[in-house]
């Protein structure tokens, strides 16, 4: 048994089943035991792979779009560029090595970086070399001012609580020590905190809520109401909030059970972009979007781009340039599961890649 797994069934014997929400802050972010606190998990060697590690192109395009949308703000002479959940730092690598082709964006921007792991911040201090970035455990003490704000893979693996519909209704979801094995159960009764769900649900339906990914939420509108900004969020879910079971586990790029050795598997859950997009309208932030990764990809060049390096490449780096773009693009892989939404403050024009989006329709 992990030390992780030991201090999780103590919690349990001491104060009884903890939430889905509360087992997923344990195996993520303990300070000393959890998966992203211990070291990598990316790459071929590690647990999954992200856009940015599968094609350079990703970040290139992120960094032109970063600039272009710059521009449409009124080039402020000071630029706070943020990211959240930075990976190894490769997205803004690429984003910045991009951004150099548009002038005096370089001088604007002051780099920062939304990331509570220290073993991530290392690499991405590594990968930055030449760069002086400034990190944060949240969005919320990175300094004010205008703001361009990425989120790559960030929002899924935020905690979330699970409800099940019962034959007395909606309960909540939580995990128990049962047989010696951690076990999901539901909760006796609902607690005071159970949302509005859905009342035709059929039993044993599961609805999800992520109330992390909501205060984050808030936290950017509010700086999108004092500063111009826009937030680019881009990850896995489904437009609109519906009844279904997204935890997963992620192990050497292969799903493992969700409960099995918390702390050396990657857990997420699938975004609710509809919830989250109403969240964002209700604080006064103007949305655009969300539209497939394909989709977003294909309207600010990604083929135009896979083109041009396809001129010059050899043989070999061909296959992995069109390999990387099908990946990226492809209904069957990445490219409609995948989703990109856009958060601005009211005043902002619609930005490349969501021009035709209306946003009431999600």
């Amino acid at each position: 048994m992990s030390p992780l797994e030991a201090l999780i069934r103590d919690r349990i014997t001491s104060t009884g089943p903890i939430s889905v929400a509360d087992f997923m802050e344990l195996a993520l972010g303990h300070p000393e035991h959890g998966y992203y606190m211990t070291g990598d998990p990316l790459g071929v060697s590690g647990d999954f792979i992200t856009s940015p590690e599968i094609s350079q192109v990703f970040g290139e395009l992120i960094g032109l779009w970063a600039a272009v949308t710059w521009q449409q703000m009124g080039s402020p002479e000071n630029l706070v560029l943020a990211e959240c959940g930075p990976g190894r730092g490769t997205l803004m690598k690429d984003v910045l090595r991009a951004a150099k082709s548009v002038p005096d964006f370089h001088q604007a921007i002051d780099i920062h970086l939304v990331e509570n792991s220290p073993a991530m911040r290392r690499r991405q201090q590594d990968t930055l070399t030449g760069f002086t970035p400034s990190w944060h455990d949240s969005i919320a003490t990175v300094p004010a001012g205008p703001m361009i704000l990425i989120a790559n893979e960030f929002l899924d693996a935020l905690p979330i609580h699970q409800f099940v519909m019962t034959d007395n209704g909606w309960a909540e979801r939580c995990i128990d020590v049962v047989a010696d094995s951690l076990t999901f159960v539901t909760a006796e009764a609902p607690p005071h905190h159970l949302p509005a769900l859905p009342s035709d649900a059929p039993p044993g339906a599961v609805f999800e809520r992520c109330p992390v990914a909501m205060e984050f939420a808030d936290t950017l509108t509010h700086r999108l109401a004092a500063t111009p900004g826009a937030a680019l969020i881009i990850d896995y879910g489904h437009s609109k909030s519906a009844i279904g079971e997204t935890l997963q586990a992620v192990h050497q790029h292969a799903f493992s059970d969700p409960l099995s050795d918390p702390g050396k598997a990657d857990l997420t859950a699938h975004v609710d972009f509809g919830a989250f997009a109403r969240q964002l309208r209700s604080g006064g932030a103007t949305t655009g979007g969300p539209v497939t990764q394909s989709a977003f990809l294909s309207a600010i060049g990604i083929r135009e781009r896979t083109r041009q390096l396809l001129k010059t490449a050899s043989p070999e780096a061909s296959a992995d340039v069109m390999s990387a773009t099908v990946r990226l693009t492809d209904p069957g892989q990445m490219g409609e599961l995948f989703k990109v939404m856009v958060a601005t403050s009211p005043e902002m024009p619609k930005l490349a890649g969501f021009e035709s989006w209306a946003e009431d329709t999600c």
